[in-house]
C-alpha cells in the first residue's frame, strides 16, 4: 500500500522526533544555566502598545479617485445619496420652483479642471433640477449648498433693478436706436407739444406714417395730450430716426408710469430692432440683386 513505500515509513518515524525537538525549544531556561552575560546582552521585550499601526497603503480619501474624473464623480456619488435621502420631501408643481441662474458647461469645468461629456453634465442638471424642487420652509441645508456648487454667485433672477424716477424738473429722459440712427427724448408732463432738433416734428418729417411711428408709444397708450416731448436724433434716414424716437420715448413713458409696460410691449415700442441694412456686394447691384444675365 501507500503508506508501506520506504521513504513514507522514514517519514512517519522522523515526526516524533521533530516533535520532541520543538518540545525542547519552546521550554523555559532554568535561572541557573543563564549567566551574568547573557542577562545583560538580551534584548529588551518589545511593547506592542507603542507600536504604531499603518495601512499597508495609503488609502485615497475619494472613492472615485482611480477614475478618470474624481471630482465630478464625487459630485454624482452625493447627488444621487441626496435624491435618495430626501426623496419623500414636499415639492413645487410644474413652473413653481425658485428660478436658479445655473453655470453652464464650460463654467464648471473651469471651476473643477477636469473634462467630462456633456451628457454627463446634462444628466447632472436633471438632478439638480428635482432637488431645487423641494419646498424653501423645508429644504436641508445640505441641498442649498449642493445647489449652491452648480449656480451663480448672484442669482440673476432675484436682482431688483433701482427703480428711475423723473429729474428734479419732472423729465424723465429715454434713449432709444434703429440702424444708424439715435435719438435721445426727454419727456415732462404739459399739453402735447412735440419738439425733434429744435423744429416741430412736421417739419422734421413731412410723411404722416413717420410722424405717426414716432409717437406711436403715446398714440397707442392714449397719452398725446399729456405729455411734451423734446427729443434730438442723430445719424441715419428718415425712417430710421422715426422709429429710434419711438423708442426713446416709449423708454422715458415707462420712468412716469411703469404700469404701461404690459401696453406698450403689446404696441411692440419697448424692444430695440436689431436689423440693419446688409452691405452692398461687389459684382451685385445692391446687397444681392445682381445684374440681369445676356446669354448673346
Amino acid at each position: 500500500m501507500a503508506w508501506q513505500r520506504p521513504a513514507l515509513a522514514v517519514r512517519a518515524l522522523r515526526i516524533p522526533q521533530c516533535l520532541r525537538q520543538l518540545e525542547a525549544r519552546h521550554q523555559p531556561f532554568s535561572t541557573n544555566a543563564t549567566s551574568a552575560n547573557d542577562t545583560h546582552n538580551a534584548a529588551p521585550p518589545i511593547d506592542l502598545s507603542q507600536l504604531l499601526l499603518r495601512p499597508a497603503r495609503i488609502v485615497p480619501a475619494s472613492p472615485s479617485y482611480f477614475t478618470g474624473s474624481p471630482k465630478f464623480t464625487d459630485y454624482e456619488l452625493k447627488l444621487e445619496h441626496l435624491l435618495d435621502k430626501y426623496k419623500d420631501l414636499p415639492k413645487f408643481g410644474p413652473r413653481e420652483s425658485p428660478r436658479v441662474a445655473w453655470l453652464v458647461k464650460p463654467q464648471f469645468l473651469e471651476k473643477i479642471n477636469e473634462d467630462i461629456a456633456v451628457s454627463r453634465y446634462v444628466r447632472m442638471m436633471k438632478g439638480l433640477k428635482m432637488l431645487n424642487k423641494i419646498r424653501t420652509e423645508v429644504v436641508p441645508q445640505e441641498v442649498t449648498d449642493f445647489i449652491g456648487e452648480f449656480s451663480m454667485p448672484r442669482n440673476l433672477y432675484n436682482w431688483e433693478f433701482a427703480q428711475r424716477t423723473p429729474d428734479e424738473h419732472g423729465r424723465a429722459r429715454g434713449m432709444g436706436r434703429r440702424k444708424t440712427a439715435h435719438a435721445t427724448a426727454y419727456l415732462v408732463e404739459g399739453d402735447g407739444q412735440i419738439i425733434i432738433n429744435g423744429k416741430n416734428i412736421s417739419e422734421v418729417f413731412p410723411r404722416i406714417h413717420d410722424r405717426e411711428s414716432a409717437m406711436w408709444a403715446l398714440k397707442a397708450t392714449n397719452r398725446l395730450h399729456k405729455y411734451n416731448v423734446f427729443a434730438v436724433v442723430r445719424g441715419g434716414g428718415v425712417t430710421g430716426q422715426a422709429e429710434a424716437v419711438t423708442l426713446a420715448v416709449a423708454k422715458a413713458a415707462l420712468i412716469h408710469e411703469p404700469g404701461l409696460k404690459s401696453a406698450l410691449r403689446r404696441a411692440g415700442v419697448i424692444r430695440t430692432d436689431p436689423r440693419q441694412v446688409e452691405r452692398k456686394k461687389p459684382g451685385k447691384i445692391k446687397a444681392r440683386k445682381m445684374p440681369a444675365w445676356v446669354k448673346r
